[in-house]
């Protein structure tokens, strides 16, 4: 007898009530963690500490005119540690942004004193002069595959070189000659070095620079593809020239910029003072190099902002100033950088940790 076996009808399984799983990937993280997530979420939080230290510690702070003085003193900082900050996102970063800070200046004065023409004559040649620096930087180190770090070091060591013996050979001095009497001289200290009252409180204009040029640096970051570029060559420079990243072009022209703000700068020096001592500028690239790292900036590339960097050119000029409203003696100020900057790397490597933790 055959028996003629049947298939059972099959029987859907409703599905299980309850909370949806997940594997972590589409899970949504917590606001806390996002806001961590940016990296100057640390360096803000470092500044708000610094402020409230100083305020508490040297009372003349908590006056406005002292709060100018030290918006003056950060924005002569950050205005370089954003193009600095830049280039390091992008992967590299510049030992002679210091000095060149002081060749543009020494260049302006120079052109335009020694040639008895309209200072922005200078101004203009300034301009081509640093753009040109930052642009055989650029150069040197995609044509050789150099690190920056040795490419810059050697700008560095000319520039200082130049600026002394060109100085000396043609002033026969180590400063240049006051140019303050020149035509085109108040024209350009309007510009570069002006002043406006706000409450009664003098302010220097280049806060206001400072703070556009912040958010102009922002928006290229975020909203532009030359800022998708600078994270792509920060983070793999051969990946991103596999997927079409002009390399080339951007590392050049991120030196290009850190020409452009030294010019900036040195014609805010210039026409402040209306002279220029041959020899300064050196070590000031650490300060710019320390400002956007406590900002967040990664010496490896591929990590930061733009808002980083003010943060931390503020916790400069913060400091600067608060020790000598404090009293206390100005010899402390390197020491208090130094316990600054490793704080600030502490804290940072913290909060990507933190921030990358499921």
């Amino acid at each position: 007898m055959s028996m003629t076996q049947q298939a059972a009808p099959a029987v859907e399984t409703p599905p299980a009530s309850g909370p949806k799983q997940s594997d972590g990937r589409t899970a949504q993280r917590p606001l806390a963690l996002k806001l961590l997530a940016r990296p100057e979420v640390g360096v803000f939080l470092g500044a708000v500490a610094v402020y409230v230290f100083f305020l508490a510690a040297a009372p003349p702070v908590r006056e406005a005119s002292a709060m100018a003085n030290i918006l003056y003193q950060s924005s002569t900082i950050g205005l370089m540690a954003l193009p600095v900050a830049l280039l390091m996102i992008g992967g590299e970063f510049d030992l002679s942004a210091g000095v060149a800070v002081i060749t543009s200046a020494l260049t302006a004065s120079m052109v335009s004193y020694q040639l008895t023409m309209n200072v922005w004559v200078g101004v203009i040649a300034t301009l081509v002069v640093s753009l040109a620096v930052g642009a055989f930087n650029g150069w040197m180190l995609v044509k050789t595959g150099l690190p920056s770090f040795l490419v810059t070091l050697g700008t560095f060591l000319i520039l200082q070189g130049v600026n002394l013996a060109v100085t000396k050979l043609v002033t026969g001095n180590v400063a240049t000659d006051n140019i303050s009497d020149m035509d085109g001289f108040a024209q350009a200290k309007a510009i570069f070095a002006s002043t406006f009252q706000v409450g009664g409180v003098t302010v220097k204009i280049t806060v206001v620079y400072w703070l556009v040029f912040a958010a102009l640096a922002t928006w290229v970051l975020l909203r532009t593809k030359y800022g998708n570029w600078i994270f792509a060559v920060g983070g793999n420079q051969d990946s991103a020239r596999a997927v079409g990243v002009p390399v080339t072009f951007t590392k050049i022209s991120l030196f290009m910029l850190v020409g452009l703000g030294a010019w900036f700068v040195g014609m805010h020096n210039l026409f402040s003072f209306s002279t220029v001592q041959s020899g300064e500028g050196v070590g000031q690239e650490l300060i710019y190099i320390a400002a956007a790292v406590i900002g967040g900036c990664l010496l490896t590339g591929g990590y930061g902002s733009a808002i980083g960097p003010v943060f931390g050119a503020f916790m400069f000029g913060m400091v600067n100033q608060g020790i000598v409203y404090a009293g206390w003696n100005p010899d402390w100020f390197k020491a208090f950088l130094g316990v600054m900057l490793l704080g600030a790397t502490l804290i940072n490597l913290w909060v990507r940790r933190t921030a990358t933790r499921r």
